[in-house]
């Protein structure tokens, strides 16, 4: 007998559903009453989710997983026939950038190539993910093109990693969409999440959320400059941000200093700058500061220690932000390739990064001449790191900025 699962329809199918954007996203449809189909083709993350495992760390997404399963509103599949049984298909798939630090657009290509035979009649087209501007407009044609009659509209998402599910509730939803009937079919659509929706063009919605991530890394890097020019003055920068933002509310929003990596923000400004016919000299500037962070801690141990030949350094936190599992883009290995480079033996660890490279972080304190807070994980904020030699920019140790 046939699965009946396998042939009745699903309200939605999300592409790449068992990512970072895409499972928390089909969570939440699922649990607000859709039937969701996930496509994914790797088949150890679609194992993992069908056993009830999160295959990566999203504050409430285990438990939602486990009370949607039972539900059968959530069906798997590594096979794109899934995509021609659902009214509309969510593609979480985004625009990389390549070795010259410009767009991708291959991946949407392939994406088109890949959705136009399965794709029904009719059906709603969602982008998700960042994408680079015009892109949308470009899948839209491309699958008229080949004879596909749907809807396309970009309605990015705007979550932060390991908040997804409180925020797709609590975020305004961007619909960016050319038609109005387009636009109408997606705002209906993230209704069941969000409860306030603003819509746009496609390019509008785009270039919103590529100004929005571009403004965020910009904003860490100042900090980071800022950091850097109160380091070289031999001051402490502690107390210099404790005075610029004290019960003072036109600096609430300058953040402190940390590596400002992960896989959106670095590649989002490199987006905008081949974008802009002036290649955004400002993000360009904001991209040489970030990046540059690992080889400015390298370069003040050096001054500081002569060399660091015979030195042995370890690494507290390999993940690209505090709590997270995800070392995508994280500056720690940039860190760490560094410190090699510059002769130290390097030890790292993190309590959430499952990596043979890592060691345990007992070997890391028991064997290591200095410490390096490469992630402001909560496990370091209870370390006795008294009489230790700490470079602590995030200040995660509750010692200070030190460098």
């Amino acid at each position: 007998m046939a699965d009946d699962r396998v042939t009745a329809g699903l309200d939605l199918v999300v592409l790449g559903g068992g990512g970072h954007a895409g499972l928390p996203l089909s969570l939440a449809f699922a649990d607000a009453g859709l039937r969701v189909g996930i496509y994914d083709i790797h088949q150890p993350t679609l194992d993992a989710i069908a056993a009830g495992r999160m295959p990566f760390l999203e504050g409430g997404a285990e438990e939602m997983l486990a009370r949607v399963l039972p539900t059968g509103r959530l069906e798997l599949s590594a096979e794109p026939d899934m995509l021609g049984r659902a009214d509309a298909v969510i593609v979480v798939i985004g625009t990389p950038v390549d070795e010259f630090l410009g767009p991708s657009t291959r991946v949407f290509e392939r994406a088109v190539d890949q959705i136009a035979p399965h794709i029904r009649h009719g059906a709603l087209v969602v982008l998700r993910s960042t994408v680079y501007p015009g892109t949308t407009a470009y899948v839209a044609q491309e699958l008229e093109r080949r004879g596909r009659r749907v809807d396309v509209a970009f309605c990015p998402e705007r979550i932060a990693e390991g908040h997804a599910l409180e925020e797709l509730h609590t975020l305004p939803e961007v619909i960016g969409a050319d038609a109005p009937g387009a636009g109408d079919r997606a705002e209906a659509l993230f209704r069941h999440l969000a409860s306030k929706t603003i819509r746009t063009s496609t390019k509008e919605a785009e270039l919103a959320k590529l100004f929005t991530n571009t403004w965020r890394y910009m904003k860490f890097a100042i900090a980071n400059q800022f950091f850097a020019i109160a380091d070289q003055a031999g001051v402490d920068y502690t107390n210099v941000l404790r005075a610029v933002k004290e019960d003072y509310p036109r600096a609430a929003d300058l953040p402190g200093p940390g590596f400002a990596a992960g896989p959106c923000l670095f590649k989002d400004t490199m987006q905008l700058a081949a974008f802009t016919s002036d290649h955004f000299p400002m993000g360009q500037a904001a991209m040489q500061i970030n990046e540059g962070m690992p080889a400015y801690i390298v370069s003040a141990l050096e001054r500081r220690h002569g060399t660091l030949r015979g030195k042995t350094v370890g690494i507290l936190g390999m993940a690209f932000k505090a709590e997270s599992d995800d070392i995508r883009a994280s500056l720690s290995f940039k860190l760490r390739k560094l410190l090699g480079w510059a002769g130290a033996t390097v030890l790292a660890t993190d309590p959430h990064v499952t990596d043979e490279r890592l060691v345990p972080l007992d070997r890391v304190l028991a064997e290591s001449d200095i410490l390096v807070v490469g992630a402001p994980h909560r496990a370091y904020r209870s370390l006795d790191l008294a009489g230790r030699e700490v470079v602590d920019i995030w200040n995660a140790t509750g010692a200070g900025v030190r460098l």
